[in-house]
């Protein structure tokens, strides 16, 4: 199981603005939950612009690239995710 810098960078993003409360640190919480980091390289930026415009969010965008780049099934509950045809576990 991995997890995005993308994710980290919207919760910091998030927690920043008073929408989210991290009572522990991001990266720990990835840590102690056994997950991979996955960064993002140029690739994935690069693999973004061939996405096409089903959804509009940039984090959400490029844990697409991300998944399909890497072979990954996304966890999420964005049904606008869904016309990419990656793997998508539903929460």
């Amino acid at each position: 199981m991995a997890v995005s810098a993308a994710s980290a960078w919207e919760a910091a993003i998030k927690a920043g603005m008073g929408k989210l409360t991290l009572d522990v640190p991001f990266e720990r919480v990835a840590e102690v939950n056994g997950f991979d980091k996955l960064p993002i390289t140029l690739a994935h930026a690069a693999a973004v612009a061939t996405l096409p415009e089903h959804h509009r969010d940039p984090f959400d965008r490029m844990l697409v690239a991300q998944a399909r780049s890497e072979g990954l099934t996304l966890v999420t509950h964005d049904r606008a995710i869904e016309p990419y045809g990656i793997p998508i576990l539903w929460t």
